[in-house]
């Protein structure tokens, strides 16, 4: 097993690409902590895992909040004994222009989308070092945080693109100390943060997938998860502030 032994702490583990990593983490040895604001869906993500003879627990965890950062991993301690994975995926998406974005809206999806992730790697630094093992912390950007685009609101770009480069200097930072930070940047795939803009069959711009992607679909959670978990393994111990695109060549255009 390819995570035999290891200890990982998953955001917006609830549903979508969080469960699915949650779910593939568990398959290859992992204990997770899934952490979400989603109470029900995540008891049902730890639920379906631990009925499947893994070993997981959820956690409720507003990642805005580093209250609950400090609690979440002090339950995965007493849990599990240490913390070897953090994967900061939670993030929300609005469909506003940036002339009917507020900046209420500006700030929260700010907040949820590069402050969860500056409070998730800062907690998961903090403990990594206290242990003296090192780690691995990846955070999920997107395409949207390499290039500009007509269909998405620019906050959601700046916010990704955030979590792009903070990554790559919390990496450079760390490096010494053993622990690994790198960014996955999903094209679309298929979750409920993309519902409404799959639903919507008259959508215009990168969503539009058969004509704009050239694999011509939409990718499965699970397509991320496994390039999740190679950045979780020890395959990829000399792979730090680096960042894969899993996108069906959405960006080789």
């Amino acid at each position: 097993m390819r995570l035999e032994g290891k200890v990982a702490l998953i955001t917006g583990g609830a549903r979508g690409m969080g469960a699915a990593e949650a779910k593939l983490f568990s398959s290859e040895g992992a204990k997770v902590v899934i952490a979400d604001v989603l109470e029900d869906e995540g008891r049902r993500t730890e639920a379906e895992i631990n009925e499947t003879g893994g070993d997981a627990i959820f956690v409720r965890l507003d990642v805005t909040q580093q209250s609950d950062w400090d609690a979440a991993v002090a339950r995965a301690i007493q849990e599990f004994g240490k913390l070897d994975i953090v994967v900061n995926n939670a993030g929300i998406a609005i469909g506003y222009s940036i002339e009917d974005t507020s900046v209420e809206a500006w700030d929260r999806v700010m907040d949820i989308n590069a402050k969860g992730v500056f409070f998730g790697t800062k907690a998961a630094i903090a403990q990594m070092k206290a242990q003296g093992t090192g780690g691995s912390i990846i955070n999920i950007s997107s395409v949207s945080g390499i290039i500009g685009q007509n269909s998405v609101n620019a906050v959601y770009n700046a916010s990704k693109g955030a979590v792009r480069i903070f990554s790559k200097s919390a990496a450079v930072q760390h490096a010494a100390e053993g622990i690994r930070v790198n960014t996955i940047h999903p094209g679309p795939i298929e979750t409920p943060m993309t519902a409404e803009g799959r639903a919507n069959a008259e959508r215009v711009g990168e969503y539009t997938v058969a004509e704009n992607n050239p694999m011509g679909r939409y990718g499965k959670p699970e397509e991320v998860a496994y390039g999740a978990l190679f950045l979780a393994s020890d395959e990829s111990s000399y792979v730090t502030g680096s960042e894969i695109v899993i996108d069906g060549g959405f960006l080789a255009q």
